[in-house]
């Protein structure tokens, strides 16, 4: 945020940003969705729905596990919730109580920690290695008296994948160890290295989080869902009626579009790949080789310590020599993250490769 908010003043003297530190599609929600929208405000009071949200859109949401993973989905196990975030608050809500330790990556997302901060309960930091592309290994969860276990796959900040046995085998030590199981799968769609494997296709007793935020481009609608397992249905109901009553109506009727809108989601997942090759194939020329290649997503996530500086000063000193903003990464690994850049690739290719041109030569200056 501090990098964005100076971005904001370098254009207000009217230079030319190049924007690689937003984690957000660098397009607007679908056209069938924003139509749909507009045809809802003529006709529809868009009043509270249901907690659990809006039937049509959870069947619709039942056939996409179908398309996607042939995973067979009763509707009344999705609760559509406030953006991924209100997933979060109620799955944390429901599955912990204050002291529990539930364990995630580091690198990892940062509201992750503060989340579970704000409720009392403990982030158990995993450290994870560029050789297991930051994923958590199963040994480092087996004995770890963990209450919880949260895993993103692709991941923020760095864009890499389990693969369907590395997957299973977090899910099975987890179950070994009494150890509740949670899945954020909001970069699901954007794949770019294999197929994305849900949670699903292993177990029931998993709480997976999804969003029509990254794929489906609806950031700001602040809509996504939560599959729960059927044991939990009516708990995560009762708090999704205390907490929020429901997602906004408007937003539902939108996202109900947005899963009809295909061709122009992949034609956006193409650009994405397009621009993931194009930061491939520039970053080792710009001296930046150590990075876990992103499976899916739209970052990258790299180490830049032999740049000599923090990532944060670095950063400051690229948008100010070069206007290009990228993510020092602080904020996703408090302990190594001085060394480390998230850089996203969700803008126009044009931009990226700008933007590539310009940290080459950033990086030739400082040897």
């Amino acid at each position: 945020m501090e990098i964005l908010g100076l971005a904001a003043e370098v254009e207000a003297q009217g230079r030319d940003v190049i924007h690689m530190e937003i984690g957000q599609p660098g397009t607007p929600a679908p056209a069938h969705a924003r139509n749909a929208v507009t045809l809802a405000m003529g006709q529809d009071n868009l009043g509270y729905t249901d907690s659990l949200g809006l039937p049509a859109l959870r069947a619709r949401i039942a056939q996409l596990y179908d398309d996607w993973y042939g995973v067979d989905l009763d509707p009344d196990r999705i609760l559509i919730t406030p953006g991924s975030s209100g997933g979060f608050l109620l799955t944390f809500t429901s599955l912990f109580d204050p002291g529990d330790r539930v364990g995630i990556a580091n690198p990892g997302y940062p509201a992750y920690r503060q989340i579970l901060k704000s409720q009392g309960i403990e982030p158990a930091l995993i450290t994870t290695h560029l050789a297991d592309g930051y994923q958590p290994r199963p040994d480092q969860i087996d004995g770890a008296g963990l209450d919880g276990l949260l895993i993103a796959s692709p991941a923020n900040p760095t864009g890499t994948m389990l693969t369907s046995d590395g997957l299973r085998a977090l899910i099975e030590v987890s179950e070994r160890n009494d150890t509740a199981f949670i899945s954020d799968e909001i970069y699901h769609g954007l794949n770019y290295s294999g197929r994305c494997t849900t949670a699903l296709e292993i177990t029931d007793k998993a709480f997976v989080i999804n969003s029509f935020s990254k794929y489906f481009s609806m950031t700001g609608w602040r809509v996504g869902w939560i599959v729960l397992p059927p044991e939990h249905v009516a708990r995560v109901t009762k708090l999704a009626q205390h907490m929020f009553i429901c997602a906004p109506h408007v937003s539902q009727v939108a996202a109900l579009a947005a899963l009809d809108a295909t061709e122009e989601l992949d034609a956006n997942r193409a650009t994405y790949a397009r621009n993931r090759q194009v930061m491939m194939d520039l970053l080792p020329k710009a001296g930046i080789t150590r990075f876990a290649p992103p499976d899916g997503g739209f970052y990258v996530y790299a180490d830049i310590s032999h740049l000599g500086e923090d990532s944060l000063t670095l950063a400051r000193a690229l948008l100010d020599e070069e206007g290009v903003a990228v993510t020092p990464g602080h904020d996703f690994d408090p302990d190594r993250g001085g060394a480390m850049w998230r850089l996203s690739y969700a803008a126009s290719t044009e931009a990226i490769k700008e933007g590539m041109a310009r940290i080459a030569r950033f990086t030739a200056r400082r040897g």
